[in-house]
Protein backbone atom coordinates (compact mmCIF):
# COMPACT_ATOMS: atom_id res chain seq x y z
CA UNK A 1 0.00 0.00 0.00
CA UNK A 2 2.75 2.70 0.87
CA UNK A 3 4.77 1.91 -2.11
CA UNK A 4 1.20 2.32 -4.69
CA UNK A 5 0.96 5.66 -2.70
CA UNK A 6 4.38 6.61 -3.28
CA UNK A 7 4.05 5.83 -6.97
CA UNK A 8 0.91 7.63 -6.90
CA UNK A 9 2.71 10.76 -5.14
CA UNK A 10 5.76 10.78 -8.26
CA UNK A 11 3.26 9.97 -10.76
CA UNK A 12 1.32 13.16 -9.58
CA UNK A 13 4.58 15.00 -9.83
CA UNK A 14 5.88 13.75 -12.99
CA UNK A 15 2.25 14.74 -14.69
CA UNK A 16 1.32 10.17 -15.38
CA UNK A 17 -1.10 9.90 -12.89
CA UNK A 18 -3.77 8.51 -14.77
CA UNK A 19 -1.40 5.57 -15.62
CA UNK A 20 -0.56 4.95 -12.42
CA UNK A 21 -3.56 5.80 -10.41
CA UNK A 22 -5.47 3.24 -12.20
CA UNK A 23 -3.06 0.48 -11.09
CA UNK A 24 -1.24 0.84 -14.67
CA UNK A 25 -4.21 0.16 -16.72
CA UNK A 26 -3.22 -0.50 -20.16
CA UNK A 27 -6.08 0.30 -23.11
CA UNK A 28 -6.86 -3.25 -24.72
CA UNK A 29 -5.65 -4.23 -27.95
CA UNK A 30 -8.14 -3.17 -30.60
CA UNK A 31 -6.21 -4.64 -33.81
CA UNK A 32 -7.40 -8.24 -34.34
CA UNK A 33 -4.14 -9.83 -36.16
CA UNK A 34 -2.18 -8.04 -33.68
CA UNK A 35 -4.33 -9.50 -30.55
CA UNK A 36 -4.86 -13.11 -32.58
CA UNK A 37 -0.98 -13.44 -33.71
CA UNK A 38 0.85 -11.96 -30.41
CA UNK A 39 -1.38 -13.99 -27.98
CA UNK A 40 -1.31 -17.22 -30.23
CA UNK A 41 2.24 -17.91 -27.81
CA UNK A 42 1.82 -15.24 -24.98
CA UNK A 43 0.40 -11.93 -23.57
CA UNK A 44 -0.29 -9.99 -26.26
CA UNK A 45 2.19 -7.39 -23.96
CA UNK A 46 0.83 -3.81 -24.28
CA UNK A 47 2.50 -1.76 -27.05
CA UNK A 48 3.28 1.47 -25.25
CA UNK A 49 5.92 -0.49 -22.72
CA UNK A 50 8.41 -0.12 -25.57
CA UNK A 51 9.61 2.31 -28.29
CA UNK A 52 8.76 1.98 -31.91
CA UNK A 53 12.36 1.07 -32.76
CA UNK A 54 11.79 -2.75 -30.16
CA UNK A 55 8.92 -3.35 -32.31
CA UNK A 56 10.53 -2.57 -35.59
CA UNK A 57 13.70 -5.00 -34.53
CA UNK A 58 11.14 -7.54 -32.62
CA UNK A 59 8.49 -7.98 -35.84
CA UNK A 60 11.93 -8.01 -38.22
CA UNK A 61 13.37 -11.22 -36.51
CA UNK A 62 10.14 -13.43 -36.04
CA UNK A 63 12.43 -16.50 -37.75
CA UNK A 64 14.34 -16.35 -34.57
CA UNK A 65 11.64 -15.48 -31.75
CA UNK A 66 13.11 -15.96 -28.56
CA UNK A 67 14.75 -19.49 -29.83
CA UNK A 68 10.93 -19.69 -31.31
CA UNK A 69 9.81 -19.29 -35.06
CA UNK A 70 6.66 -16.69 -34.95
CA UNK A 71 7.08 -16.19 -38.83
CA UNK A 72 3.53 -14.69 -40.43
CA UNK A 73 2.39 -14.49 -43.56
CA UNK A 74 4.36 -10.68 -44.85
CA UNK A 75 0.38 -9.24 -45.00
CA UNK A 76 -0.34 -9.90 -41.05
CA UNK A 77 3.77 -9.23 -39.97
CA UNK A 78 2.81 -5.76 -41.82
CA UNK A 79 -0.19 -5.23 -39.92
CA UNK A 80 1.00 -6.16 -36.60
CA UNK A 81 4.15 -4.28 -37.13
CA UNK A 82 2.29 -0.74 -38.18
CA UNK A 83 -0.09 -1.45 -35.24
CA UNK A 84 2.41 -1.68 -32.12
CA UNK A 85 4.52 1.02 -33.57
CA UNK A 86 1.26 3.39 -33.74
CA UNK A 87 0.59 2.41 -30.01
CA UNK A 88 4.51 2.28 -28.68
CA UNK A 89 5.38 4.58 -25.94
CA UNK A 90 7.19 6.90 -27.89
CA UNK A 91 4.48 7.29 -30.49
CA UNK A 92 2.76 10.91 -30.43
CA UNK A 93 -0.51 10.95 -28.37
CA UNK A 94 0.52 7.68 -26.39
CA UNK A 95 -0.97 7.64 -23.36
CA UNK A 96 1.24 7.24 -20.47
CA UNK A 97 4.36 7.04 -23.37
CA UNK A 98 6.92 9.05 -21.32
CA UNK A 99 6.06 7.53 -17.90
CA UNK A 100 6.83 3.65 -19.56
CA UNK A 101 10.27 5.24 -21.35
CA UNK A 102 11.65 7.15 -18.81
CA UNK A 103 15.48 6.48 -18.18
CA UNK A 104 15.60 4.51 -21.31
CA UNK A 105 18.05 5.73 -23.39
CA UNK A 106 17.20 6.61 -27.44
CA UNK A 107 20.30 4.64 -28.37
CA UNK A 108 19.27 1.43 -26.57
CA UNK A 109 16.79 -1.02 -28.16
CA UNK A 110 15.49 -3.35 -25.93
CA UNK A 111 14.51 -6.44 -27.26
CA UNK A 112 12.24 -7.53 -23.57
CA UNK A 113 9.85 -5.34 -21.34
CA UNK A 114 11.55 -6.52 -18.73
CA UNK A 115 15.01 -5.04 -19.86
CA UNK A 116 13.07 -1.62 -19.30
CA UNK A 117 13.60 0.73 -16.72
CA UNK A 118 9.44 1.05 -16.17
CA UNK A 119 9.65 -2.71 -15.56
CA UNK A 120 12.59 -2.81 -13.10
CA UNK A 121 11.45 0.06 -10.92
CA UNK A 122 8.18 -1.77 -10.35
CA UNK A 123 9.54 -5.34 -10.07
CA UNK A 124 12.99 -4.45 -8.64
CA UNK A 125 11.71 -6.10 -4.72
CA UNK A 126 10.71 -9.56 -7.05
CA UNK A 127 13.00 -12.24 -5.71
CA UNK A 128 15.13 -14.74 -8.34
CA UNK A 129 13.29 -17.50 -6.15
CA UNK A 130 9.78 -15.70 -7.40
CA UNK A 131 10.43 -15.48 -10.62
CA UNK A 132 11.56 -19.23 -10.70
CA UNK A 133 8.18 -20.22 -9.39
CA UNK A 134 6.56 -18.84 -12.73
CA UNK A 135 8.81 -19.52 -14.52
CA UNK A 136 9.93 -16.45 -16.22
CA UNK A 137 9.79 -12.67 -15.48
CA UNK A 138 7.59 -12.58 -18.93
CA UNK A 139 4.96 -14.34 -17.22
CA UNK A 140 2.80 -11.61 -16.37
CA UNK A 141 -0.62 -13.42 -15.63
CA UNK A 142 0.76 -15.44 -13.26
CA UNK A 143 1.37 -12.44 -10.99
CA UNK A 144 -1.27 -10.19 -12.70
CA UNK A 145 -4.14 -12.04 -13.14
CA UNK A 146 -5.91 -9.39 -14.94
CA UNK A 147 -2.70 -8.67 -17.62
CA UNK A 148 -4.77 -10.10 -20.30
CA UNK A 149 -7.35 -7.60 -19.91
CA UNK A 150 -3.94 -4.71 -19.88
CA UNK A 151 -4.72 -4.99 -15.57
CA UNK A 152 -1.18 -4.55 -13.75
CA UNK A 153 -1.95 -3.80 -10.29
CA UNK A 154 0.19 -5.18 -7.57
CA UNK A 155 -0.08 -9.03 -7.26
CA UNK A 156 -1.20 -8.67 -3.81
CA UNK A 157 -3.90 -6.51 -4.74
CA UNK A 158 -5.31 -8.66 -6.96
CA UNK A 159 -5.64 -12.08 -4.88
Amino acid sequence: MVRRLLAFGVALSLGAAPALAQGTKFPPITDKTTLTECSACHLAFPPQLLPARSWQALLGNLGSHFGQSATLAAQDQATVLAYLKAHAGDAPGTPGGATYLKGLQASTTPLRITETPYWKRWHGEVSKARFAQVKSPANCEACHKGAAKGQFAEAEEEE
